[in-house]
Parts: structure tokens; C-alpha cells; sequence
């Protein structure tokens, strides 16, 4: 099972932006606590930084036939992106969006993810470990999927 985690713009800066909302941790070691719970569960996992718009819709693309499903915080892209949302829908696999912050306690623009509409689900809230709920919610996804389509390919 391999999964892409793409990050948006200025979480290259956690650990030291506003850590009254964010916490202490950077984006280094929450990418490390990831991949040593993956590795621990038989998965690979990718990781991708990008300021630019149009680079996560190139990588989200670029995850067609190659992962298994993609985990996503696109930070301040959330609230404005049709085209990361399009880009997520095109793609048709399981998708989830994490945020460090509850974005429903931030402020009213904060509030509504566009990105959301294009996802399996959202977690929110829960600082860091957020990306290791959203682990564990893609591997049972993924093995959901992979269950029916193993039944279905039996059956016929």
C-alpha cells in the first residue's frame, strides 16, 4: 500500500508560526512520526511540500496509478482551490484532507473547505496526530476497496 501526503503552503514553518495553533512540532517531525507509523503497518509513504497551486494539482495528478490514496493538508488552499478540489475529484481515489487547527474555532473564512468536497473525509483538530487518524482511516479505506474488488474479480 503506498500513499501520497502532499502539504500546502507555509507548513514548511510549523513548529515555529503561531504555536498557540499549531503546536511545537515541525513539518520534518511529523513527516518522521508518519513514516515510522506506516512503516510499522506495511506502508510506503511519499511525502511532497509545495507553495504553488498549480504544483499540488500537477502532484495530485501524478498520483493516478501510482498510490493507493493520497492524505492532504493544503493549508490556505483549502478555502479557495477549485482546482486542487477538481484535481482531487479527476483522480478518484481515497482522499484525506487533515488540518492541525479545528478550522470550525478559526476565523469565518477559515471555516469552509472547498478541498473538503473532493475528499472521503476531513480531520480536524487534533494537532499532529491528525495525520496518523488520517493513516489509519486510508488503510482501512484502502483495504475496504481492495476486499470488494477482490470479491468481485472472485464472483465473476
Amino acid at each position: 500500500m503506498k500513499i501520497a501526503v502532499i502539504q500546502g503552503p507555509n507548513l514548511n514553518m510549523l513548529g515555529i508560526r503561531e504555536q498557540h495553533i499549531y503546536g511545537p512540532m515541525s513539518l520534518d517531525q511529523i513527516h518522521e512520526q508518519l513514516k515510522g507509523a506506516a512503516a510499522q503497518n506495511g506502508v510506503e509513504v511519499e511525502f511532497f511540500f509545495f507553495f504553488l497551486e498549480g504544483e499540488i494539482v500537477d502532484r495530485i495528478q501524478e498520483c493516478l496509478g501510482t498510490v493507493d490514496g493520497i492524505m492532504i493538508n493544503p493549508a490556505a488552499y483549502s478555502h479557495t482551490s477549485i482546482a486542487i478540489k477538481d484535481a482531487l475529484s479527476a483522480v478518484a481515489m481515497p482522499v484525506v484532507e487533515v488540518h492541525i487547527s479545528n478550522i470550525y474555532k478559526r476565523e469565518e473564512f477559515r471555516q469552509k473547505s472547498i478541498t473538503a468536497g473532493a475528499s472521503t473525509g476531513v480531520i480536524s483538530g487534533f494537532g499532529p496526530f491528525g495525520y496518523h487518524m488520517g493513516l489509519i482511516a486510508l488503510m482501512q479505506i484502502i483495504t475496504e476497496i481492495k476486499a470488494v474488488s477482490n470479491a468481485q474479480q472472485t464472483a465473476e
